[in-house]
């Protein structure tokens, strides 16, 4: 049974109240599970479908980032290319800048061993840039994408600022060690959840395994991409010696879940591994996601004043997915509460209107907004006449027999 199906036919609405009530399975245990302990400096296990940090530990820590700032230069282009400002069979020329032979910053970092004068389709350097990690391809697709590499971090620090990542600042678009240039297991996860959701065309490329170019064949960084326990799509790796040994790692199960985990600063390559492939197993065995109501459907429907419409269907405006340990989902409530006692209009659609609240033993552990769903225009002199007088008389009438 899906996940969509399976609350359709458990969910029940107690029509007046305006509370919905889910009968599930009996819960595992009171509280929830005890999350494994993590040899590294920060890290976190993100649901990516309702946002729920599921356990942390130094969350909001700045640390350098390394590499992980390849997922910003990946969500840049994902969002060029997106909207059309540059395309996937654009031809780069390849500066000075990018040659690893000519600029001691790259010598002995990752590259894609571009060379100057070479062009290179945008897509080869973009898998040059993701699957191999190189950060010529960061410097050349930098150069094309803004006209130079100061401009691009600009931009990287501008979909920072969007994002809201509140813990991160670039100061270089390959992510080698520089003052002034940090990062947060949060704000990775975030930045995570955001390229998968927003350029799902540009995270495909974190799959792929293994790139060749100029006949040099090179192996994808994240060997969890091999994993016969999970399936594993992403995301990034990164080291440097101020950073340690970061990774950040997306899989998904046959439910539709899908997790992010971010460890920052493990001791070794070998740990960030292993210590990522815990957090996933755990957070896969022991919780579930799931999604009681739905972008655009009506969970209620209001009477609103002076309206050309009498009623309104009320809802969410983007999917309010829950997560939470696995078996307490009997316990959980759904109400909704109105901002104003009464709905007039004009209404806009996705206007908020108040607060859907999710509860677990008489407590809100989650709130979403409630939206109009449809437009509401305002009706004409004669219609807002008598819905005025009907307004007074509908509450004249609540408080003598409503109490």
């Amino acid at each position: 049974m899906t996940i969509s199906s399976q609350f359709k036919r458990t969910f029940i609405y107690a029509l007046g109240s305006g509370i919905f009530l889910l009968a599930l399975p009996a819960a595992q245990a009171d509280n929830g599970p005890v999350a494994p302990q993590i040899n590294a400096k920060s890290w976190v296990l993100m649901d990516y479908n309702s946002g729920k940090i599921i356990t942390e530990s130094n969350p909001d820590t700045r640390l350098d980032p390394a590499s992980l700032s390849k997922i910003m230069v990946s969500y840049v282009v994902g969002q060029a290319i997106k909207s059309g400002k540059i395309k996937s069979d654009d031809l780069v020329s390849v500066g000075n800048d990018a040659w690893a032979t000519g600029n001691p910053v790259l010598r002995g970092s990752s590259l894609m061993f571009l060379k100057p004068g070479d062009r290179v389709p945008v897509s080869e350097l973009n898998k040059g840039v993701v699957i191999q990690s190189g950060n010529d391809a960061s410097i050349a697709l930098a150069d094309y994408v803004a006209g130079s590499q100061d401009s691009f971090v600009n931009l990287m620090n501008r979909y920072a600022e969007q994002l809201k990542l509140q813990n991160t600042h670039f100061k270089t678009v390959h992510g080698l060690d520089a003052d002034g240039q940090y990062t947060s297991a949060t704000d990775m996860a975030l930045l995570s959840q955001a390229l998968i959701r927003d350029t799902p065309d540009e995270y495909a490329l974190h799959k792929e395994k293994e790139f060749t170019f100029n006949h040099i064949k090179q192996i994808n960084r994240n060997r969890l991409l091999w994993s016969s326990n999970l399936n594993v799509d992403g995301i990034k790796t990164g080291y440097t010696s101020g950073a340690g040994y970061n990774l950040v790692s997306s899989a998904s199960d046959s439910t539709g879940m899908r997790l992010i985990a971010v460890v920052m600063g493990a001791p070794s390559d070998r740990i960030r591994f292993s210590e990522s492939e815990s957090l996933l197993t755990w957070g896969f065995r022991f919780y579930e996601t799931l999604t009681p109501i739905k972008a655009g459907d009506a969970f209620t429907s209001q009477r609103v004043w002076f309206g050309d419409e009498k009623m309104v269907p009320l809802g969410v405006a983007e999917n309010a997915s829950l997560t939470m340990p696995k078996g307490q989902l009997k316990n959980l409530k759904a109400s909704f509460n109105l901002t104003n006692k009464q709905l007039e209009a004009p209404l806009a659609k996705n206007q908020v209107v108040g607060t859907v609240d999710f509860s677990l033993d008489g407590k809100v552990i989650e709130q979403r907004p409630l939206v109009a769903l449809q437009e509401v225009k305002e009706t004409g002199f004669i219609g807002r006449i008598w819905d005025f007088v009907m307004m007074k008389i509908s509450g004249l009438w609540s408080s003598i027999f409503g109490k």
